[in-house]
Parts: structure tokens; sequence; C-alpha cells
């Protein structure tokens, strides 16, 4: 146990039993664990295998290649439909935990065994995501956006792809579109 870590199991209440079983698995498994992201988070050679998180309707362990596991149970879960790699298992009570105990154990093995082996996410690229018809539109008309989104990172791409698309209405699209043409041009991403 690694007392820096200490502090999320004592704040949490509503799910505190259910991870701190979490905990106690993931320690038998002999990983070790660090905090990151504000979360317990469980290592193998310093590459992340699974962290555990809490949300309001269920707690959970996200395997961060998860997409690679095998899930003969069918608990794996796929957050959002952008998430690529990561799965996560989701939790509702102590009594699910403890009857996917040998589950869990046998995914956190093949986690490990994945790192062992050094297999990789095939990701998309950011030509793979949808472009927005209205960014495809300023992208055709202005040489400059176009250069300057070009040479943005491909994470940067792809964070403005997912936002633009993601609005339902044409017109929050655009606006969307207009108020972050200045951010590209300056070669910042989103959230710069």
């Amino acid at each position: 146990m690694n007392p820096k870590v200490d502090f999320y199991f004592i704040k949490e209440k509503r799910w505190q039993q259910e991870i701190e079983k979490l905990r106690t698995i993931m320690l038998d498994c002999k990983l070790e664990e660090v905090l990151k992201w504000g979360c317990p988070c469980y290592t193998f050679e310093d590459k992340n295998i699974v962290l555990i998180h809490v949300f309001k309707e269920y707690c959970a362990l996200l395997f961060f290649k998860g997409v690679l596991l095998t899930d003969t149970h069918g608990i794996l879960v796929q957050q959002t439909e952008n998430v690529q790699a990561a799965r996560q298992i989701r939790f509702t009570n102590l009594g699910e935990i403890l009857d996917l105990e040998p589950v869990i154990k046998a995914h956190i093995y093949e986690a490990i065994d994945i790192e062992k082996r050094g297999l990789k996410v095939q990701m998309k690229t950011a030509a793979e995501f949808k472009v927005a018809a209205e960014f495809q539109y300023k992208l055709d008309h202005i040489p400059a956006l176009k250069t300057a989104f070009e040479a943005l990172t491909p994470g940067r791409q792809k964070g403005y792809h997912l936002y633009f698309t993601s609005a339902k209405q044409a017109k929050t699209r655009e606006e969307r579109v207009e108020k972050y043409i200045p951010k590209i041009l300056d070669g910042k991403g989103l959230d710069d």
C-alpha cells in the first residue's frame, strides 16, 4: 500500500467498502500502487495497468488497454464511443466484486501479460475521425487555417474533431468552429 494514496480510500464514503476490496485485489496481484490523475493507479514495471475510480452511480476498474482483453464474461464497458483503448468493469455493490474476484484477477493477469508482450492498441488517426461539414468548409476556403490545423499534433486535431462533431445542431457547430479558428491559427489545442 502506498500511503500517498490512502486519502482516496478515506475520503470516499459511498463506495468505501467496494474500493477497499478492489484495492486488496490489485495488491494481491502484486501491482504497484501509485497516485495518477487523483486516483489509485496500479502499475507493472511502470506501465499503467488499471485504476480505481468512483462515480455517482457506480465504482469501477479502468483497464488502460482493456480493448485488448478477452471479455469472456461480457463485463468490460466502453465508457463512450470515443474511448478507443480503455475499458471499465463497473460495480454497484460489494457482492458483485466478491462474485467476480476470480474474473477480475484473470483480467489483471491478462493485462500484465499484454504489457510484458509489448502489445499496443491500434488508435484511430486524426484523419479517421469524422469532420464536421462546417469545419471542412472553413478548411477548404481558408488555406492558412488548413495549414495551421495540419501542423497541430494528432491529439489536438482529434480534440477539435470530437468537439465540433459533438454538437447536434449546425448552428452550434458553426459557432464552435468560428470561436476556435483563432486558437487553431495560433497553433493551440482546444484546452490550451
